[in-house]
């Protein structure tokens, strides 16, 4: 750009202003927003330097140009200070709710099993903070979603919560013999299993949760919470279908998974061969 006249930089940044202004303004704290954004004449490069910066705080190529021209070093721990804004999007509500389904689940089991595991008053204590963990199941994909909040952690965290919660459940049903031993091995199986699966092509994609799962999700939950209360008569038949059904769609939504992970893989290793055969051409 030596051979730029100074009013044409000062044209382009003037052009590039806005949006810089407005990705930095996206991370400034309020106070600062009150400070004037002109900037001397006599320094058009910097301008431009300055205006070439992408929001995650990357110089462009035409950024790096003049800034080497302009005797102007890139600003060191860009790219840290650009993860550490990343990484402080994990700590949204979504998130918190899921991570508190996880702090719920050993204040689940001293309930269930308080007094031998017997006393319908503790099971009715277990089951409160047993739907208390189901309910925020409920609304942190929700929330997620509607506020724009999805992160990665949140897409493994999530299962995994669930999985904690119900697999503490179930081992508990069973050890005291309300439910049996079979059951709790199908559902714990399908669950544990599909997150390997997760893990395994997590390099290749990560797969969210499905509808058909959060409906799994949603009648393992009315099914284990039946159980967990001491129920008799007609409540106790009708737990035991709402059970069926429960493990009806874990299987089904188990294969649903496998079949997506597949999938993903082959794309995957389809586009890392097609990205390696470009590059060699």
């Amino acid at each position: 750009m030596t051979g730029v006249p100074a009013s044409a930089a000062n044209g382009s940044s003037g052009a590039q202003g806005a949006p810089a202004s407005a990705a930095s303004g996206a991370l400034s704290d309020p106070e600062s927003e009150s400070v004037s954004p002109s900037v001397p004449e006599s320094l058009p490069e910097v301008v431009a330097y300055a205006v070439s910066e992408d929001s995650s705080g990357v110089l462009s190529e035409g950024g790096a140009g003049v800034a080497s021209e302009a005797g102007v070093k890139p600003v060191r721990g860009g790219k840290l200070a650009a993860a550490a804004v990343n990484e402080a999007s994990v700590w949204n509500i979504a998130n918190l709710l899921t991570m508190l389904r996880l702090l719920l689940v050993p204040g689940f089991v001293a309930l269930m099993l308080a007094d031998g595991g017997y006393d319908p008053a503790w099971r009715a204590f277990a089951w409160a903070a047993f739907a208390i963990a189901m309910i925020t199941d409920l609304f942190d994909g929700h929330i997620a979603r509607t506020y724009d909040l999805v992160t990665d952690f949140g897409k493994i965290a999530d299962p995994i919560a669930d999985k904690a919660i119900m697999g503490a459940a179930l081992i508990c049903l069973s050890s005291l013999g309300d439910l049996p031993w079979w059951v709790t091995i199908v559902i714990l199986g399908r669950e544990l299993g599909i997150t390997l699966l997760r893990f395994l092509v997590i390099r290749y994609g990560v797969i969210p949760a499905s509808r058909g799962g959060k409906l799994k999700t949603l009648t393992q939950g009315v099914a284990v919470g039946m159980y967990v209360l001491a129920l008799t008569g007609w409540l106790a038949t009708l737990r035991f279908w709402v059970m069926a059904a429960a493990v009806v769609l874990t299987v089904v939504t188990g294969l649903d998974y496998v079949r997506q992970a597949i999938v993903l893989r082959r794309q995957g290793i389809a586009e890392r061969k097609a990205a390696l055969e470009e590059a060699e051409a």
